[in-house]
């Protein structure tokens, strides 16, 4: 955006240098050739006089001078010739010049008793000249004729150097344009740009990122204040919900342990009646389902809110420490550990984070794997990512099942006891610390969930 305005501002301002110089340097080339026509016919006009008195004095030296003089002041050449066209003086004499200039149109019309003015081509010369002819009369008798001449490129060195300075201060306002411009595109982009990276980073799940809000322009400063009053609204609402969620499993809690005791002392009393113990041991079981979605909703909302900075962590430490805690409930399901961590791998994670996501996968695979099964857990380098692959022997899923099993409350057919929330929290504290899990089949037919970690 801010080489567009750019490009704009400095088209537009080309666009009036255009206008403005084109006619200037046309009418100052003009002007030039009109103010040497005049100075050459005034010129010729004061010489002619003085050449009179010469020619009728027969003073043929002080005619050369005279011309001379003149060349050596103005640049200009004088030729001074009598009624039959031969040379009298000039002052380009020593350049051996043709003794008879009766061939010259303007001399011949100055001969003629006519002033000629104008520029043609010196086949003499080689270059194009600019003319002034005159007679000189001495009462009623033609006593000769004076012509002064320029060359055409002593006018035109002038015009050039006038479309220099032209240039010049075109090149001089295109450049302080382009540094106000500079500074006007970055008051316009450098907000718009926050903004975009404030949305990116709300967008992004950092519910407090707000924009910085510019000084100006009055449109920019609006744009961002609204954004801000927004994404505090939203906060604000989403706060709301995660408390309200919080606090609802948390009271929920308390009447679901209470109603779990009642039903456990009543099956003990209708321990004879197997009707009524069945029953009961169906509602303990739905009991137990709701407790273990109540705490699910409990440990999503805990993810949700935490915002811990993620530190430097060893990997190896935290992947024994977990197989160790749940190795006695993996021994009664019969199900083994088989872990192969790269040594000195350091993941950037917020502490208990990563155990948590580990608690969450291998109860997963647990629960699925069958007796004499193998969950195995093994991490290696990936560029900047570390990656953490934890697989079972389990009956695994279909691929639309692999993309749908980070849906909140999803489960697949025939799962009965999940609450559809444990990879949801996975998710969660993942990308917390800035990486990413997917689900992938095992070599056993099983899933192998992968995750991908910031090395540190």
């Amino acid at each position: 955006m801010r080489r567009r305005l750019l490009f704009s501002y400095l088209t537009l301002t080309l666009v009036v240098l255009l206008l403005l110089e084109l006619p200037l340097g046309f009418v100052y080339a003009r002007e030039q050739r009109r103010r040497l026509t005049a100075s050459v016919e005034r010129d010729a006009l004061a010489l002619s006089i003085r050449a009179e008195e010469g020619l009728e004095s027969n003073g043929v030296a002080a005619l050369r001078t005279l011309a001379r003089n003149y060349e050596n002041d103005t640049g200009g050449r004088v030729v001074v010739v009598r009624p039959d066209g031969s040379l009298v003086a000039d002052s380009q004499a020593g350049e051996r010049p043709p003794e008879n200039f009766a061939n010259r149109p303007e001399i011949k019309a100055a001969l003629a008793r006519r002033e000629a003015i104008g520029s043609r081509s010196s086949k003499t010369l080689g270059h194009d000249i600019l003319f002034f002819a005159i007679p000189i009369v001495h009462g009623n008798e033609l006593v000769g004729a004076l012509r002064v001449t320029y060359p055409t490129s002593y006018v035109d060195t002038r015009i050039r150097e006038g479309w220099w300075v032209l240039v010049g201060i075109g090149v001089i306002v295109l450049l302080i344009v382009f540094l106000v411009s500079l500074q006007l595109a970055r008051q316009v982009t450098i907000p718009i740009e926050r903004l975009a990276a404030a949305s990116a980073r709300f967008g992004g799940g950092a519910l407090d990122a707000r924009a910085e809000v510019p000084p100006g322009p009055p449109e920019l400063r609006d744009l961002t204040e609204q954004f801000n009053a927004t994404a505090a609204r939203v906060e604000g609402l989403v706060h709301s919900q995660r408390e309200f969620v919080a606090d609802a499993s948390h009271q929920l809690r308390t009447p679901l342990a209470a109603l779990r005791l009642r039903l456990e002392n009543l099956e003990s009393d209708l321990a004879g009646s197997e009707d009524a113990a069945a029953d009961v041991a169906g509602s303990l079981a739905e009991v137990g389902r709701l407790s273990r979605l109540v705490d699910g909703l409990l440990e999503l909302a805990r993810a949700e809110r935490q915002s811990d900075t993620p530190a430097p962590a060893p990997l190896g430490p935290i992947v024994e420490g977990r197989v160790e805690a749940w190795s006695a409930f993996a021994d009664e399901h019969s199900v083994h550990f088989d872990t192969e961590i790269a040594p000195g791998l350091t993941v950037r994670t917020a502490p208990g984070r990563l155990e948590q996501v580990f608690d969450n996968l291998i109860a997963n695979a647990i629960d699925v794997s069958p007796e004499g099964g193998t969950i195995r857990i093994d991490a290696t380098r990936r560029g900047a990512m570390i990656v953490v692959r934890v697989a079972d022997d389990g009956p695994g899923m279909r691929a639309e099942q692999r993309a749908r099993a980070f849906d909140r409350f999803w489960r697949a057919s025939g799962n009965r006891g999940g609450s559809g929330l444990g990879l949801a929290i996975v998710r969660q504290l993942v990308e917390a610390d800035g990486g990413r899990v997917a689900l992938d089949e095992s070599p056993s037919g099983g899933l192998t969930a992968v995750i991908e970690l910031r090395r540190s």
